[in-house]
């Protein structure tokens, strides 16, 4: 058998942020986690266990990151997401009823009829309502090489504490060994954000590898000499691996890439918006017009005059694009291997929810990809970062730019006029919580009280609240999720200074804020060397 020329690497970055609200039945952020399950790691999970069945070769990298894997595995959720299935199968029999003379519509009303019905039969009784241990199985077998993150996605590069970005570390690491048994290779740097000086905090958790965007590594010192089909080693010896542009922007383009098609499914269009209120209203999760996951109409073109979505129409697009895709990559390995004296890695990063969940046909197209790859070709393989370095362990030594894959592709996303107010705040209780770190305690209550202030520390540096506020959707939520968590902190420091603990604050704030049961306050305490807070600073 012939051996490739180059590796494809696919990485799918799987994340959501801490959404969980016992307090109120139904909020349009848990459905977000809904959605995501029904429209993208069921779909996953199925696309993996075909290919497994099939014997096909497979080597795919994937993130899941604490506040995703929690959620997943939260009580609570689990239920409610069971519910939320359950009002889907009823919608959905309610529109088998209503489109029965409609031909075009019909037998949409019926996939989605069985989607709902597979996907709460998965769910439920196939992965008992755990899907880490059904992605932990994937990579026994062989399938996954997963991949840890920060505890709450985190924007590293603006924490001006080395104590926090180490507390975000050590936490995501820990997390990953509980749930999957084993020490973690590679660690997805929240937005892809880097500066110099996060990779000797890495390099302490035992972090082989990161991923960073094109220029953060096509801007390190020295030049990379295999420009970002090769990885690099920082002083530490983390490998630093680039993302390739050009299959980014097959995929990622509004105007170019493969999910904006005209046969694929329109993702705005749905009957949550196009049907009577009174109908729909009993499965939104608002007092307004939403998504309903049920969609009727492919993206037709840049007009508001949608026609019926054609499935069999959108999986033959989908399997050109997939043979496009790979061709592509073909050439671009067949090009790369002329100047390099290794394999070239062509390293692809996605958010594993666009495929599904904004890319409808996603999982299809990568389905399609990885077995035109196993059988249909001899130039590329799939492999990871992880077994690439096994492969080549001596690198070029180079020191990485300051970067991520935000927008213009610093931290302008994360530092802008919307969201910039959140700094000062995050910075002083950041440093209130590195004081109470130091705090020795043989009181069960302070010993409570301290580790759910650092649970709200954590849970306040999540990025996702200053990219939420940056691009204006949904606001109000992100800020008042960063003012409570900052509030909620400077409520407990209070009562740990005072020594009097209000007993059922705390006990409000731990079944509402939950997430990391096993924290330990003390990972706030100074762990590294005083010069790379420099660095960062």
């Amino acid at each position: 058998m012939t051996e490739a020329k180059g590796i494809l690497a696919i990485i799918l970055h799987a994340h959501l942020p801490y959404v969980r609200h016992p307090e109120r039945e139904r909020t349009l952020e848990e459905l977000w986690l809904f959605e995501a399950i029904t429209e993208t790691y069921l779909p996953l999970l199925s696309m993996f266990e075909r290919l497994a069945k099939d014997q096909v070769p497979c080597r795919i990298t994937m993130s899941i990151t604490p506040t995703l894997g929690s959620m997943l595995k939260d009580p609570l959720l689990v239920d409610r997401y069971v519910s939320h299935l359950d009002r889907m199968i009823e919608l959905a029999e309610k529109e088998l009823e209503r489109t029965r003379f409609q031909p075009q519509f019909y037998p949409l009303a019926q996939m989605y009829h069985k989607l709902f019905r597979n996907g709460r039969e998965a769910f439920a009784d196939k992965y008992g309502g755990n899907l880490v241990a059904a992605f932990a199985k994937l990579q026994e077998k062989g399938l996954l090489e997963i991949i840890t993150s920060a505890a709450t996605h985190g924007y590293l590069p603006l924490m001006d504490r080395s104590q926090a970005i180490e507390a975000q570390i050590n936490v995501g690491v820990n997390w990953y060994r509980e749930h999957f048994h084993r020490d973690p290779e590679g660690f997805w740097l929240p937005e892809c954000g880097y500066a110099p000086g996060i990779d000797q905090i890495l390099h302490k958790y035992g972090i082989k590898y990161v991923i960073l965007d094109t220029h953060g590594v096509m801007h390190s010192r020295p030049k990379p000499r295999y420009a970002m089909f090769a990885p690099i080693l920082s002083q530490s010896g983390v490998a630093f691996f680039g993302r390739d542009l050009e299959s980014s922007k097959q995929v990622w383009s509004s105007t170019e890439g493969y999910p904006g098609d005209y046969n694929y499914r329109d993702f705005y269009r749905d009957i949550g918006y196009d049907l009577e209120y009174d109908y729909v209203r009993p499965y939104l999760y608002s007092d307004h017009r939403g998504h309903t996951g049920i969609k009727y109409y492919k993206i037709t073109g840049k007009t508001d005059d949608k026609q019926p979505y054609c499935p069999q129409a959108a999986l033959e697009t989908a399997a050109l694009h997939a043979g496009n895709f790979m061709f592509n990559r073909e050439k671009q390995v067949e090009y790369l291997c002329q100047h390099m004296d290794r394999e070239p890695i062509i390293v692809a990063p996605y958010d594993a929810e666009l495929f599904g969940h904004w890319w409808f046909e996603g999982p299809q197209w990568l389905e399609y990809l990885i077995r035109k790859i196993a059988f249909d070709q001899k130039t590329i393989k799939l492999g990871t970062p992880g077994e690439y370095l096994k492969r080549y362990p001596v690198n070029q030594v180079a020191q990485p730019s300051m970067s991520s894959w935000g927008f213009n592709g610093y931290s302008e996303v994360w530092l802008d006029d919307a969201n910039d107010w959140i700094y000062r705040h995050l910075s002083m209780i950041t440093q209130a919580m590195i004081d109470l770190a130091y705090a020795e305690t043989s009181d069960d209550l302070i010993y409570r009280a301290l580790n759910q202030a650092a649970r709200e520390v954590l849970l306040a540096q999540s990025s996702d609240w200053a990219f939420i506020m940056k691009a204006g959707t949904m606001t109000e939520y992100a800020v008042m999720r960063t003012h409570q968590h900052v509030h909620q902190f400077w409520q407990l420091e209070q009562q740990i200074r005072s020594g009097r603990i209000d007993v059922q604050y705390l006990s409000a704030l731990e079944g509402k804020d939950n997430i990391f049961p096993n924290l330990d306050y003390r990972v706030f305490r100074e762990g590294v060397a005083a010069e790379i807070l420099a660095q960062i600073s």
